[in-house]
């Protein structure tokens, strides 16, 4: 199995996800700014839309969108310590965080404060939004350490977009408890092995 991301992108959930669940994959950056691999492949050959990330599996397969990839991901533990049995309220738990993320975040954030051309009130409704959410999950992990009780693969979703306020030099410190969450999740072993091979340590 491929994993193709790029470094601190949205792909950086499956990354983690794939390391804590223990599957063997070869990872495979990606110039997001040229679109090519690192050895010189033209990404939209493999990924028609262009964006990680992207599983490759044996038989040649290629699947992408986050949410969906986490799922997958999760399943491959027998446990399914990471996201729950199919039928259980824990699993609905955190599919329900999975698109939080996805919807509430990720596309709050993506594409519009990535681009420099976004017009400033865009930008403004943007962040503001954001602040509506970033507050409602301070308020949440002021009572539990993780969205759906356990860490799940929604943890490692929104560690990832969350974190994109940093990037975006976007200050969370009017949010204590998601500060604390952030630098919960990035103190686990594979995590840390996640960034480290994304060159995302200090």
């Amino acid at each position: 199995m491929k994993l193709y991301y790029a470094p601190g992108a949205c792909s950086l959930a499956v990354h983690i996800a794939l390391r804590e669940v223990g599957a063997p994959f070869d990872g495979v950056a990606v110039d997001l700014a040229r679109h090519v691999t690192a050895d010189g492949t033209n990404y939209f050959d493999i990924s028609p839309r262009g964006y990680v990330p992207l599983l490759e599996f044996d038989d040649g397969s290629r699947h992408t969108e986050v949410a969906s990839l986490l799922q997958y991901v999760a399943d491959l533990d027998p446990s399914q310590a990471l996201i729950g049995a199919a039928g259980s309220a824990r699993r609905l738990m955190v599919v329900e965080w999975l698109t939080f993320v996805s919807t509430e975040l990720h596309k709050v954030f993506s594409p519009w404060l990535w681009h420099k051309e976004t017009a400033d009130s865009t930008r403004r409704a943007v962040k503001d939004k954001l602040a509506e959410r970033f507050a409602e999950l301070d308020r949440l992990l002021s009572e539990q350490a993780f969205l759906a009780g356990e860490f799940s693969v929604a943890d490692a979703y929104a560690f990832t977009i969350v974190n994109w306020a940093n990037f975006l030099a976007m200050p969370l410190t009017t949010y204590p408890n998601l500060r604390a969450y952030l630098d919960r999740i990035s103190q686990r072993p594979q995590v840390q092995a996640a960034l480290a091979a994304e060159g995302l340590t200090k």
